[in-house]
């Protein structure tokens, strides 16, 4: 939150005057906890008031080139300061996570982080796939960045589907040593941040060929660079992809191999080894390695990327729409505030509920990947790990598609000012919707899931009383005949309904068409759209129902409790209007329902309403982070736009150098 001393809006100290809740409470319940807040706020204070990151010249204003230089300038600043940061606290890696995946990074290098890569996912390869020896040999110089690492799994035509891979790794016992290549155009390494001209090493994905037999992909440690001259070693074709819709700070790359020798030692043999003869020895499930840091990457995703994405655009658009008039809404009562308008209400606040109910189910499936990364190996947790990979493939696709929906629909809200970059939405879109496609394609996930479920399911069939948060499947399989009211513990109820029902249909039409004659693989392509809505609506029964219990929680105080329950009952009712069709089909609502379910929307946002900016406040983004000029904590909306305006290198002179070059040899010409 911004300093009381700053010169504020009268119009939005009015708003703050109007919360019905205590502020601080409400940050803590979305931080997880008073700890968490405290943590967050010191490290913002710890990196954001360092004046080497403040913008002589916005980025947008840059070159290509320079604006990579200026991304890799700050991130190195960055480093340095987290660096100083453990020496001072004694905090361990886990910090890295908090600064490197929340808003803090973001805001510090808009354009993405050509070294994030290193720790978000290479180092994590190497915890999760390198055995003890290889962890204590690079793990070390990985931290103190005397190797600075990419993850070269996505090849050119080859994306989420990893065992279609083209990259080899053959193995000749002569030399000890593994021979890669990319073989065909389409084998090239493609996308790996960092790849351009930053990271001297990668963890490639191959397929392993050993004594004239594939293994499939494996993975290998490779060097890409000399580590003092950065120059491409021998046989590595290394490039960068060029400019994108947005991130282009990150320095991905593209990447050919010729016959590059690696030592046998290189291969990462946690799960499985090739002896020195060129024997193939399998250990633990080579699969569940790979997910270790899969599943670590769509955790941060969730909670630090797509929740703070959507927490930030509200922000703004509250903010913005509480001082903007526009038309009258009662004749010569002169022009109202955009946000009176229930059509402007009914695009904000359904957002401002998302942000909660991504938060809260963000918080809980990082603990369930806390209580199991140091096991991923311990085949008791199988069960576990497998609902912690299909939960987090869901969440990631359905909440990042949420997002970026959200993230649209509040810049449209903000009319033509939300289309300047300087309103912060363009950066929010482009960095936000790229998630959608990387780390899993955002269909390719919820097919995952969707497959995860039918197996559930046909467990429960077979009697088999499921745990954890399948448990649904066990009471929830059957309509109920009890009518239906108006309560966020109904639509929870209501929810697993929908769920259940669609996963139940799904799999009698797959049954269905097996029984036929169909191959299951086939059959599963035919209902891949019902997969997929099986998946999403598993997703949303899992937020609701864990939103349940956050509202129950007895050390809520019952101001905060009223202000939560109307955002979750906001939440539900905005998704079971646009779905309505399933819930008549699997619930006890019916047809003369669905007008009294539109009149609780409505009365929602007015419930909400008055508590508007004090909730996007809570949300604790200081202006540093949120980088808006109209979504500012003072309000000073045109003011800031005006000097956001002035910033622009052509305003630097009254009269351009290409009229001279262009414009007055042309009218010489007419």
């Amino acid at each position: 939150m911004e300093s009381k001393t700053m010169k504020v809006n009268p119009i939005l100290v009015k708003e703050r005057e109007k919360a019905t809740f205590n502020s601080e409470e409400f940050t803590n319940v979305f931080d997880g906890g008073a700890d968490n807040t405290n943590i967050r706020r010191r490290l913002t204070d710890f990196f954001m008031n360092d004046e080497r990151f403040d913008d002589n010249v916005p980025i947008e204003y840059l070159s290509y080139a320079e604006r990579y230089e200026e991304a890799l300038k700050r991130s190195c600043i960055l480093f340095e300061k987290l660096i100083e940061w453990q020496q001072t606290h004694g905090d361990g890696i886990e910090i890295f996570r908090t600064v490197l995946g929340g808003n803090i990074a973001d805001a510090l290098i808009k354009d993405g982080m050509p070294l994030v890569i290193n720790y978000t996912m290479f180092l994590p390869a190497i915890f999760n796939m390198g055995n003890i020896d290889q962890q204590a040999k690079w793990i070390e110089r990985v931290l103190k960045m005397q190797i600075i690492g990419t993850y070269a799994q996505s090849e050119l035509g080859h994306g989420s589907f990893v065992r279609g891979i083209e990259t080899t790794a053959t193995y000749d016992p002569k030399t000890e040593e593994f021979i890669l290549n990319t073989p065909t155009l389409t084998s090239h390494k493609w996308w790996p941040a960092g790849l351009g001209h930053t990271a001297n090493y990668a963890v490639v994905f191959a397929q392993l060929c050993s004594q004239e037999k594939c293994y499939g992909p494996h993975a290998f440690l490779m060097q890409l660079r000399n580590e003092e001259t950065h120059m491409p070693l021998p046989g590595i074709t290394i490039g960068e992809l060029g400019s994108k819709l947005g991130l282009n700070g990150i320095n991905q790359g593209f990447m050919g191999l010729n016959n590059v020798r690696i030592p046998r030692a290189n291969m990462l043999m946690k799960s499985a080894e090739i002896l020195k003869d060129g024997t193939y020895v399998k250990n633990p499930s080579t699969k569940k390695s790979n997910y270790g840091t899969m599943m670590m990457v769509r955790v941060i995703l969730v909670k630090w990327t797509v929740c703070i994405a959507l927490a930030k655009a509200v922000t703004i658009a509250t903010r913005y729409s509480c001082v903007r008039k526009q038309s009258e809404m009662r004749p010569g009562e002169g022009e109202c505030y955009v946000i009176e308008y229930k059509t402007q209400q009914y695009k904000l606040f359904p957002h401002i509920a998302s942000v909660m109910m991504i938060s809260n189910a963000a918080l809980y499936l990082t603990q369930m990947h806390d209580s199991t990364k140091l096991d991923i190996h311990n085949s008791e947790l199988d069960e576990t790990i497998a609902e912690i990979h299909a939960l987090s493939c869901c969440l990631k696709a359905l909440t990042a598609t949420d997002a970026v929906r959200g993230i649209e629909e509040c810049r449209k809200a903000c009319g033509g000012q939300g289309y300047l970059t300087s309103s912060g939405f363009p950066n929010l879109y482009s960095s936000t919707t790229a998630v959608e496609t990387y780390e899993g394609e955002t269909t390719v996930l919820m097919l995952q899931t969707g497959r995860y479920l039918l197996k559930m399911w046909k467990q429960a069939n077979q009697g088999i009383k499921l745990a954890g948060l399948m448990e649904y499947y066990n009471t929830h399989a059957s309509k109920t005949d009890i009518p239906w009211r108006n309560t966020f513990h109904n639509l929870n109820d209501a929810y697993k309904r929908v769920a259940i029902g669609l996963i139940r249909d799904t799999s009698l039409k797959i049954d269905c068409m097996m029984s036929s004659g169909v191959i299951r693989e086939e059959a599963w392509n035919i209902y891949s759209n019902n997969l997929v809505l099986c998946a999403e609506a598993h997703c949303r029964s899992f937020m609701m129902d864990r939103y349940e219990r956050l509202i129950n929680t007895e050390t809520l105080s019952q101001e905060l409790r009223n202000v939560l329950t109307q955002l979750g009952e906001l939440y539900g009712v905005y998704y079971l209007l646009k779905n309505f069709g399933y819930f008549i089909m699997y619930t006890n609502i019916q047809n003369e329902d669905i007008s009294s379910i539109r009149d609780w929307q409505n009365s929602l946002l007015t419930a909400i309403r008055p508590n508007a900016i004090p909730i996007v406040d809570s949300f604790d983004i200081s202006d540093k982070v949120l980088q808006s000029a109209i979504g500012a904590y003072d309000g000073n909306v045109y003011e800031r736009l005006f000097s956001e305006a002035k910033k622009s290198p052509l305003n630097s002179q009254p009269v351009p150098a290409a009229f001279e070059k262009y414009i007055k040899p042309l009218k010489s010409r007419l």
